[in-house]
């Protein structure tokens, strides 16, 4: 495969960019602000936002948008969600008809509530569900796989080839990649995992324990397989890396940026007064009003997600959304 363009140059972005340049890649990262791409290109580390991993000279940091992506045959895009229309169509004029186009962030637009394969299908002008856009998820704290510890992530897609190609560029030293048909199921909970991190972080920082922990994930995850099956999601991908790893990590990993900020809430901080002192972003707060809205509109309830909605947004406290949980009518598990 020719050379790959990264683009985005957070701590996932970055992380890649080191782990495909291992593989004896030629890779571009694409950072949005050029004193930043300047700084890491005379650097050769990204001090922000992964210290200590110095970038080989396989990796070339640039701030040009069109440069990063003409002729990359493999385009993987690592923007915040919310971020992601914005830089989609901007790179879209300059990419190859031909590359493999991978979302490698996690989130639903908000206000549209489109999966982000949708969003970047409608950018690039191909119709709906373009065989050539996949999704990288699973679970992967950027740090750990800049470092070179063991992995396994998931690539979901239409198009076999695309996928197999994008599985090989990927499968290199200790990560290992699977492959995925259910690009619907895959991305809902690569999304909603995030919400049910929150929600775990919350009862931590109120000081609740362990019971309780694997109480909101197993019913957390209840709520994700519902969402997702309603848009077309299959039941086994929310037990695979995507579902229920991806999750387990999220809401139990130190690293997780949004199980801290549940942490925070829970001790009775607001973000407001959390969300500035991040560096990186928490996709799980925009992606609980995306969910609250799509549970809305397929008419399923997502009392979790209900909750942590309520507590981030409409000024319930911790303690009280954990109590209405616990005032749930009684019922059957499904």
């Amino acid at each position: 495969m020719d050379r790959i363009a990264v683009i985005g140059s957070g701590s996932w972005g970055t992380a890649l960019a080191l782990h495909l340049a291992r593989g004896r890649r030629s890779v571009s990262l694409w950072c949005r602000r050029p004193e930043i791409a300047a700084a890491i290109g005379r650097d050769r580390e990204n001090r922000d936002y992964l210290p200590g991993h110095p970038l080989p000279a396989d990796i070339e940091v640039t701030a040009d948008l069109a440069a990063a992506v003409r002729g990359a045959r493999l385009v993987l895009f690592v923007v915040p969600a919310q971020a992601s229309r914005v830089v989609y169509r901007l790179a879209a004029p300059h990419l190859d008809p031909g590359a493999d186009l991978v979302i490698a962030s996690k989130g639903i637009e908000e206000g549209s509530l489109r999966r982000l394969s949708e969003v970047l299908g409608e950018e690039v002008g191909e119709p709906p569900g373009r065989l050539s856009i996949s999704v990288l998820s699973g679970p992967s704290f950027a740090l750990e796989v800049a470092r070179g510890d063991p992995a396994a992530v998931v690539v979901a897609g239409r198009d076999p080839s695309s996928m197999t190609r994008v599985q090989g560029a990927l499968s290199a030293g200790a990560l290992r990649t699977y492959t995925n048909t259910d690009l619907a199921g895959v991305e809902i909970a690569g999304a909603l995992k995030n919400v049910v991190a929150i929600a775990t972080g919350i009862a931590e920082g109120i000081g609740f324990g362990s019971n309780t922990r694997a109480a909101l994930m197993t019913r957390g995850l209840a709520e994700i397989a519902r969402l997702g099956e309603v848009l077309g999601g299959r039941a086994s991908t929310f037990a695979g890396l995507a579902g229920m790893g991806d999750l387990v990590l999220t809401c139990t990993g130190a690293l997780s940026r949004n199980r801290t900020v549940g942490v925070e809430i829970g001790r009775g901080r607001s973000l407001a007064e959390i969300l500035p002192g991040m560096r990186m972003v928490a996709e799980g707060v925009a992606t609980s009003r995306a969910a609250v809205a799509l549970a809305a509109r397929c008419g399923i309830e997502m009392p979790i997600a209900a909750q942590v909605h309520a507590v981030l947004f409409e000024g319930r406290s911790a303690r009280e959304a954990v109590q209405d949980l616990l005032a749930r009518p009684l019922r059957e598990e499904s």
